[in-house]
């Protein structure tokens, strides 16, 4: 387990230290690799200036990118601490909590005891690493939440495009009981993903490859995908557009996350030039889900 050394801090009032969370986790490269969002005056109202954002770091951040990206987000300059070498991924996650996301149920093995016990519930274990995606950020929860509501449309081949830690492919194995390829850039995520995959049950349906977006020979040779998900940032999703109408099939969905709101028109754009069709949105204050389908 990848160890963490650096943690920023700040103090302020609630939403632009929770914007400014998302961003360190999705704009930001390498990312933060694990952000908590606490309150350290429960006598202060919510809007007050009473909570405390701390994020962690393997190593020392841009810090150039880490301060311009907290000032768009109206933020001031962080509190740097180094750590013991502990893992701290692990340690800011693990109070979290279980998360529902319509009928899945997502928890971490500190968690195993605290789920719920109702009909139709899909548990998922994803337990704190370095790999995106334990489903307490806000674009793997909306993806979650929008696939439980397309559960019925069971595509014969997908895709789960910057995997992550492969929830959603496990998720849609669950529900599909169809082939998916799950696929990263990061060998890391790969290997963490493929660890999900067997800790879920969900091998016999999901294979985990290291591709850089869809240049591999095993894409190509299972394209055309009748579903793609691609929960990564909006400047690659609307790169990939044109890549994504070589490999979906005809009516074949698309849903998109991991771009902000104000990306939101940009990447609409790109995918009704390259030939789809926005057909659903789950609106989410900062991090909208998009669902296409191939024209």
């Amino acid at each position: 387990m990848t160890k963490h050394s650096v943690k920023l801090t700040w103090a302020g009032e609630k939403a632009p230290l929770e914007n400014l969370g998302d961003a360190l986790g999705e704009i930001l490269w390498p990312p933060a690799g694990a952000v908590s969002l606490s309150k350290d005056d429960a006598t202060v109202e919510d809007g007050a200036s009473a909570w405390r954002l701390d994020a962690y770091f393997e190593q020392m951040p841009d810090m150039d990118a880490v301060s311009a990206i907290a000032a768009a987000q109206g933020v001031g300059e962080a509190v740097i601490e180094e750590l013991p070498d502990i893992d701290w991924v692990a340690h800011a996650l693990e109070g979290l909590g279980v998360v529902r996301c319509g009928r899945f149920v997502l928890y971490g093995v500190h968690d195993a005891d605290k789920l719920p016990d109702e009909d139709g519930d899909i548990p998922i274990r994803i337990d704190a690493n370095m790999a995106f995606g334990t489903g307490h950020h806000p674009t793997t929860a909306g993806c979650l939440t929008l696939l439980d509501r397309f559960a019925g449309f069971a595509p014969k081949k997908a895709l789960d495009l910057g995997c992550g830690s492969a929830v959603l492919a496990i998720a849609a194995a669950k529900i599909w009981k169809r082939q998916i390829l799950a696929t990263d850039i990061d060998e890391d995520s790969v290997a963490i993903a493929a660890e999900n995959v067997e800790m879920n049950d969900a091998e016999d349906y999901v294979i985990t490859l290291a591709a850089d977006g869809f240049n591999h020979e095993t894409i190509r040779e299972a394209a055309p995908f009748d579903f793609v998900f691609a929960n990564i940032l909006a400047g690659p999703l609307a790169e990939l557009a044109p890549g994504m109408a070589e490999h979906v099939a005809k009516n074949g969905r698309v849903m998109l996350a991991g771009l902000m709101t104000e990306q939101e028109e940009g990447v609409v754009s790109a995918y009704e030039a390259a030939g789809f069709r926005l057909i659903n949105r789950l609106d989410q204050p900062t991090w909208p889900v998009l669902l296409f389908v191939k024209m």
